[in-house]
This record gives structure tokens, sequence and C-alpha cells, in this order.
């Protein structure tokens, strides 16, 4: 494990995102929900807001989604051992860029690289 990170800093720090990310999935899941709107009742904009805003929750939840597994994937690597080493290159991945986001998975040079993925 490498000498210049905290890792049980960085576990918690993983952590406390998670359980975050975790306690909001029921509001997710809920505003996600197909809508059912009355026809006779609800103009034709409230339901497209209706959409709309199911899309959205959609949107959010697939994200949030996506960062759990990234979450889940950087714990992995912490039990490991192997966290913190860019998964292109192999080299270390800058501690500030690992403070700011835990769950990075490339150096900033192969993040940039890959037109700013993680």
């Amino acid at each position: 494990m490498r000498e210049d990170i905290d890792p049980e800093a960085l576990r918690a720090a993983l952590l406390r995102r998670r359980e975050t990310l975790a306690a909001g999935s029921d509001g997710r899941a809920e505003a996600a929900a197909t809508v059912e709107l009355d026809q006779q009742r609800t103009g034709r904009l409230t339901r497209m807001d209706a959409l709309q805003s199911q899309a959205m929750a959609q949107a959010t939840r697939q994200r949030a989604e996506r960062e759990l597994l990234r979450i889940d994937s950087a714990l992995r690597r912490l039990d490991a051992g192997d966290f913190g080493d860019c998964l292109r290159c192999a080299e270390p991945i800058a501690p500030g860029r690992l403070q700011a986001d835990p769950a990075a998975t490339l150096c900033i040079d192969c993040a940039e690289q890959s037109g700013g993925q993680r």
C-alpha cells in the first residue's frame, strides 16, 4: 500500500458517500416510477412536465448507480492493496486527486486522454 495516502481516511470518505447515495435511493426510485395521470383532469403540459421529471429522475438514478459501482470497486481495490494506482498506466494517482475523488481509477494524464472520464 502507498505511504503517501491515508487509506482509512479514503475508505471512510467512500463509505460516507456510499451511505449518502443509498439513503437517497428510495426517493429516486419513486420519482422514476411510471407516470400515471388522469387524462380527464390533467392537461397536456402537465403530462409533459411529469414525463420530463420522470426522465430526469431516471437519469439521476442511473448516475447514482454508476457512482455506487465506482465506490464498491474502490473499496475492493483498498481491500486488495492495489488502491491508488491508475488502471491504465499503473502509475500512482496523485494524492490530491484521490482526496477529491477517492473512487478515481485513472491518473490525471490518462483521464485527460480519455476525454475526462474517471
